[in-house]
């Protein structure tokens, strides 16, 4: 199948995504919508907390103005550092985030494991980068297909072994095209993956240009993972991975590929990318310079929060908290404890307990002033509460979340709403 049909195929899926039929399937949403699609739904824009609208708690919201400008925000930031951006998809799995990312500015979709890939590709990504070393048989005859079929779809993975590479070629041997690697690069001893010298890197690549089923287009890492991290320990494990691209390039490893990769890029240090790619070398071909950092497009109220690469450097913009869950008061048993109908299966848990925000009641709202989240069940928020709270059980209360990556995937569908509580868009995800 050319090129234009699966794109025409990818853009219907996208557009359909609109045509679902709600039913049981989606939390929060109000009951009268089951049989109406999501597009019916969007166009009536209800509003998240008028009771004749009929959202139920908890439901996770992402506010419609925060989102765009985080978009907008990292769109102005690579465009100033001269990178190229492919954010990773796995923190949303949400196809209508990514269109929106690549409209503005990103060069294509990062992904972490095959099903990921499929997704994307289900809905017209043209350029894929998969931070894993991939030797999954099946996934690389799939792979395959779709680079045959798609002469513009773009696939870059990672590799990190001898033994990778031999399982690379063993699955792909009579491909039309081959697959594009870049040589992974560990953070350190203890990191999580990758060759962890420049010597066993070189070794990788030697393997990789041995094989026609393979094509050696640069290099990457995570810089994410450099122990006991700090401004110049990051630094200074970029300026390896930067090294490493000028060293094999003079050895001639880049020889079958039209550019050189040069990857890094999480949420956490991303100005330290900046700062080093922009010291990349004069090499035998152009170099693309690609940031992958995802956690951006909702940003987060906790581990996030703490550790943006804009507090370092606030000139430079700021990224703002998207995510909201709320919650209704369904227990007061103390003046001291209440607890709401959230809990692990709503909210976010791996890294911060979510913080409780605002406090609504009769349409009117407050900060939650002397309410505090000291656990979470599987259908409850724990919370502790000070004399000055004034909780009641009915009372709605907003939540902020820390690491989008565990949130986004406990909704299968994400109202999109304004700042008076207005929806105007749903999120489909897809984990």
């Amino acid at each position: 199948m050319s090129a234009e049909p699966l794109a025409r195929q990818a853009t219907g899926r996208l557009a359909r995504l609109a045509e679902e039929r709600l039913d049981h399937r989606f939390k929060g949403l109000p009951p009268d919508a089951d049989g109406r699609t999501v597009g019916e739904l969007a166009a009536q824009r209800r509003n998240l907390f008028a009771e004749a609208d009929g959202f139920t708690t908890p439901i996770l919201a992402l506010s419609a103005e925060r989102l765009e400008r985080n978009l907008a925000m990292m769109e102005t930031y690579t465009v100033r550092h001269g990178l190229a951006f492919a954010p990773h998809g796995k923190t949303s799995m949400a196809p209508q985030l990514f269109h929106r990312q690549i409209e503005h500015g990103a060069w294509g979709i990062t992904l972490a494991v095959p099903h990921q890939v499929r997704v994307a590709r289900a809905f017209g990504v043209q350029r894929i980068f998969l931070a894993n070393e991939l030797v999954d048989a099946s996934a690389l005859r799939w792979i395959a297909g779709e680079l045959a079929a798609d002469p513009d779809f773009r696939f870059i993975c990672y590799v990190d072994s001898v033994r990778g590479v031999g399982l690379m070629d063993a699955a792909l041997r009579g491909a039309a095209r081959p697959v594009d690697v870049v040589v992974e690069l560990a953070a350190g001893e203890g990191a999580r993956t990758g060759a962890r010298t420049e010597a066993e890197c070189t070794t990788v690549a030697e393997a990789v240009t041995a094989v026609p089923t393979l094509r050696l287009v640069g290099v990457a890492g995570y810089e994410g993972e450099v122990p006991q991290p700090d401004p110049e320990r990051v630094r200074s494990y970029l300026r390896r991975l930067v090294a490493l691209a000028a060293e094999l390039d003079k050895g001639g490893w880049f020889g079958r590929s039209e550019e050189i990769v040069v990857s890094a890029g999480g949420s956490a240090w991303f100005d330290a990318v900046a700062d080093v790619f922009a010291a990349v070398p004069d090499l035998s071909r152009p170099v693309l310079k690609l940031l992958r950092s995802g956690a951006y497009v909702s940003h987060d109220d906790g581990h996030y929060r703490r550790l943006t690469p804009f507090t370092r450097v606030p000139e430079e913009g700021a990224l703002e908290p998207a995510f909201r869950l709320w919650a209704q008061v369904v227990s007061r048993p103390s003046t001291e404890q209440a607890f709401a109908n959230a809990g692990k299966r709503d909210a976010a848990h791996d890294l911060d307990l979510p913080s409780a925000q605002v406090v609504r009641r009769d349409g009117v709202e407050r900060p939650a002033a002397g309410v505090t989240v000291t656990g979470l069940s599987d259908q409850h928020t724990w919370l502790h509460t000070d004399p000055e709270a004034n909780l009641e059980v009915g009372d709605w209360i907003g939540f902020g979340l820390s690491h989008p990556c565990t949130s986004f995937d406990k909704w299968q569908l994400i109202p999109v709403a304004e700042a008076d509580g207005t929806v105007v868009d749903y999120i489909r995800t897809f984990f």
